[in-house]
């Protein structure tokens, strides 16, 4: 059985790490603040005390980090190392595609392995083993991965080469974005015409314009409580990637400038869905 590492214990990471360790992979974590390790105290898991000792003594290493610093502060640790040959690196973070690329053509040079492997679906999804994972890498790696991957999500699909589970996320992102504004404008609409929100949300999740995001952002819209299952600091990064990658259409500029003005009035560390609040004063 081979020894899996995991890297960055964060909402997302925590519940996906402890999801393998279940599974009863052997499972070493790291986490550059200490305290983040807590959850694998009195687990199977061994607690890494640096990235070395977890790349040393892991076959496959798994990363989910919040932006391109982050992960390239780790890779470039990780690309200093010597003898890393035969590992299999899976990034399962949103980060720029230019960034994944280069990080999979400098571990090539070092005969390992990389994938991309973004995922669709917030903390509950991660922690029911239920995220969609979109995978950018070559087939016989994602052959490789697949016993961990089906321990982490419900749909696991191959999209191309290295980046391009990158950019199949970023598409997917910008698609949310603009699904969670429009949700926030048509409850606000329905409201001024003195239509209660719950009403109005329990008709469109019955509807054809129903889905799981709309249901998922339900209680929090019901309650006018947003507590962070994506963090919108995190949507408006994964705005600018895809901006920076090409997305200009007639929505983007509008749709991008609206959490902005969202992350500048301190709603970043709540839910994406706070967007509505910031509707209210505009």
């Amino acid at each position: 059985m081979k020894q899996i590492g995991w890297v960055g214990l964060g909402n997302m990471g925590t519940p996906m790490a402890s999801n393998l360790l279940k599974a009863g992979f052997p499972l070493t974590v790291f986490n550059r603040s200490i305290d983040k390790t807590k959850p694998f105290e009195n687990t199977a898991a061994t607690i890494a005390e640096n990235l070395k000792e977890l790349v040393t003594q892991s076959n496959i290493i798994f990363t989910m980090l919040s932006n391109d610093e982050a992960l390239e502060q780790v890779f470039d640790e990780i690309l200093g190392m010597d003898k890393i040959e035969g590992k299999l690196f899976i990034d399962m973070s949103t980060i720029s595609e230019q960034l994944s690329v280069s990080i999979a053509q400098k571990l090539k040079q070092k005969q390992a392995s990389f994938l991309d492997a973004p995922v669709a679906g917030s903390t509950q999804p991660a922690a029911n083993g239920t995220l969609t994972i979109m995978v950018g890498g070559d087939a016989a790696d994602l052959t490789f991965a697949l016993p961990y991957f089906e321990k982490l999500g419900k749909f696991i699909k191959h999209v191309g080469v290295n980046g391009k589970g990158i950019a199949t996320k970023l598409s997917v992102n910008y698609y949310l974005s603009i699904l969670y504004l429009g949700l926030a404008e048509t409850v606000l609409f329905a409201e001024i015409n003195g239509i209660d929100r719950t009403d109005l949300l329990e008709i469109i999740n019955e509807s054809a314009c129903g889905s799981g995001a709309s249901k998922v952002k339900t209680p929090m819209l019901i309650k006018d409580d947003y507590p962070a299952a994506f963090a919108l600091s995190l949507m408006h990064k994964d705005l600018l990637l895809a901006q920076k990658n090409g997305v200009n259409f007639a929505l983007t500029s509008g749709v991008i400038d609206i959490y902005s003005q969202a992350l500048k009035s301190g709603l970043g560390n709540q839910d994406v869905m706070s967007v509505i609040n910031q509707l209210k004063e505009n």
